[in-house]
């Protein structure tokens, strides 16, 4: 079974997972979404609960999305993406057009993984994954 993690901004963030939801609710594919919309923030064991969950779902998923939305830096979501840069995963990456480390992402990207296109919108990475699931059919 297929499955795609949706990796990217959560706090202070506008919930970008569920316009990605609805965008993919025709594909047969598990989401696996990390927001949680009642997460103790405050809470030292929910974190860490929370930070292994993320692990474990990364490495189960068979692809990843990776969304860099223009409101946070995303210091863990750039970590991960350059964990996940140096395997075979399938990875997508889309960047906010006014994201403030866009330029470092797109370089990054390229030096260590050439073949993934970056997109600047939510619409065109949900694409991607459609038409990648549509190859993967025939």
């Amino acid at each position: 079974e297929k499955s795609l993690f949706l990796a990217g901004g959560i706090t202070n963030c506008p919930d970008w997972q569920e316009l990605m939801r609805k965008a993919l609710k025709d594909v047969d594919i598990v989401l696996l979404n990390p927001r949680r919309y009642d997460f103790p923030i405050g809470d030292p064991n929910a974190a860490e609960a929370q930070i292994k969950w993320e692990y474990n779902h990364l490495r189960k998923a068979s692809m990843i999305l990776f969304w860099f939305p223009k409101e946070t830096l995303c210091p863990i979501v750039l970590y991960e993406l350059g964990a996940w840069s140096m395997t075979s995963k399938i990875l997508f990456v889309g960047v906010h057009p006014e994201y403030k480390r866009r330029q470092d992402v797109e370089i990054q990207t390229r030096l260590v993984r050439w073949e993934i296109k970056i997109v600047y919108d939510l619409e065109s990475l949900s694409n991607q994954i459609k038409k990648k699931l549509r190859q993967e059919e025939k």
